[in-house]
């Protein structure tokens, strides 16, 4: 199976941690943040991954490589000139993507049966599966409405009383789905969704394990007590 990661921002949040480091990059333990995801997702059976850089990128490649050290297999796509957004960076790798394969982000760690989440998309037949964590504002606002296993709404700006889901931060895509995403223009994911959303294409599989984040100083903290916990 395959990852595409979104590697791209520049975790104005984190300052100044972030400031001559890219988010990804920041060490817990002794180790990058992004080398506890890449394990993780290798522990799931996904091997093959595309990390869409921007911010800082040549720091992440020269680090780990074509992945071969790791056990994993890693290619590379850049913004380019300009930022391109979560979509638009996932456009540009399109050479580089599977028929099917996850995105997800840099800066998350995410536990779920991604073997079983490929498999709901394949007999879905649809374009896209999100997975949503039930989360009643518990983690960060929540953002998703479901409705008989289809994503009905998205939004991280405008919430509804019928969203107590979040996006966990892992979508399964078909390639497929890219075509309606314009090439070398900085296209984001509630837009990308929207549309999937319209054409009922965006279906939902529930997660029961919280996800953790790096994207604060406050969530890389809780981050840093449960590697400590886990190490115990």
């Amino acid at each position: 199976m395959q990852a595409a990661i979104i590697a791209g921002g520049r975790g104005t949040r984190l300052a100044p941690l972030t400031n001559d480091m890219p988010k990804p990059m920041i060490p817990v333990n002794g180790k990058p943040f992004l080398e506890y995801e890449l394990s993780l997702l290798k522990s799931n059976g996904i091997t093959d991954f595309v990390i869409c850089l921007g911010y800082l990128g040549n720091l992440i490649q020269e680090y780990f490589g074509n992945g071969d050290k790791f056990g994993i297999r890693i290619d590379y796509c850049y913004d380019g000139d300009k930022p391109m957004d979560v979509i638009g960076a996932l456009k540009r790798a399109e050479p580089l993507l599977h028929d099917r394969f996850f995105m997800t982000y840099a800066d998350c760690y995410l536990r779920a049966d991604y073997a079983i989440a490929m498999q709901e998309l394949e007999k879905s037949k649809k374009m896209a599966m999100m997975l949503v964590f039930k989360n009643h504002n518990k983690y960060g606002t929540s953002d998703v409405e479901v409705f008989e296993g289809r994503v009905i709404n998205y939004n991280k700006k405008v919430q509804t009383s019928n969203m107590i889901y979040i996006n966990y931060g892992v979508t399964v895509l078909r390639r497929d789905s890219l075509k309606i995403v314009p090439a070398d223009t900085a296209y984001g994911e509630e837009e990308f969704f929207g549309k999937l959303i319209r054409d009922g294409q965006l279906i939902a599989h529930v997660v029961g394990e919280r996800f953790y984040e790096i994207g604060t100083i406050q969530s890389l903290s809780e981050f840093k007590d449960f590697v400590s916990a886990s190490n115990r």
